[in-house]
């Protein structure tokens, strides 16, 4: 090393060697290289997932709820108007946009209400076909989704009806019944009444019926019904 002089510390020379290129790089380890690789994609992953359900959750549709103003009365003072018998054939809602054909359905085997199948009809009301027809002295029931799996079904705004809203429904002999909201009210599912709402009635009701409030993951149900009182106001005939 010629007359390079090094250093001496506590009486002790010190030498050092260097390579001639800096300090050599260990080899790398492919394996090493490809573990790190999958590590970040798997982190990447849980993340662009989370932040998947993030948005999901931000962006989710609620359907209207009823309002404590809209909560109104079950029915009016006296017995009103009413029809003679005759079948519902459709039913519009100005005030909500629902313009719908109604289907005309009755009991599934074990006595429950049946309800239009969310595959096939999750946008169609229905007439429950044992209640009064439209406009009878009694109670009419039309029921329907407030969703589906695919987005909002055909009551998915019925929360956000008022009193003195219109609801229309043609029938089959040419009428159409005219009739005025009274009320908007939600119950939950574990108390509801049954007999305030499907019970007979001294003039022609009319009775809107969906699914409301919060939705159980775990079940798969609406955890509380809104439901529309009405009642009978007028008739005309049905434009052609």
């Amino acid at each position: 090393m010629g007359d390079v002089r090094w250093p001496r510390i506590a009486g002790l020379r010190v030498v050092a060697s260097w390579p001639e290129g800096g300090i050599a790089r260990p080899p790398v380890n492919p394996a090493i290289v490809r573990a790190r690789l999958a590590g970040l994609a798997g982190v990447l992953l849980i993340v662009v997932g989370l932040a998947v359900v993030i948005v999901a959750f931000a962006v989710q549709q609620h359907a209207p709820q009823p309002s404590a103003s809209a909560a109104g009365d079950l029915g009016p003072s006296g017995r009103g108007p009413s029809l003679p018998r005759s079948v519902p054939v459709s039913v519009q809602i100005p005030a909500i946009g629902v313009d719908s054909t109604l289907l005309h359905l009755g009991d599934n085997a074990d006595g429950s209400i049946q309800v239009p199948s969310l595959v096939t009809s999750a946008n169609d009301a229905a007439w429950y076909k044992y209640s009064a027809t439209p406009g009878q002295i009694g109670t009419s029931l039309i029921e329907g989704h407030v969703d589906s799996h695919h987005g909002p079904a055909v009551f998915y705004r019925l929360g956000a009806l008022h009193p003195g809203d219109i609801i229309e429904v043609q029938l089959a002999d040419g009428t159409t019944a005219i009739f005025r909201v009274t009320g908007v009210r939600e119950y939950p599912k574990s108390n509801f009444p049954a007999e305030a709402i499907y019970g007979a009635s001294d003039y022609a009701a009319l009775r809107l019926i969906t699914c409301g409030g919060v939705f159980d993951y775990a079940t798969g149900h609406y955890l509380s019904s809104t439901v529309v009182f009405a009642s009978l106001a007028a008739s005309r005939p049905t434009a052609a």
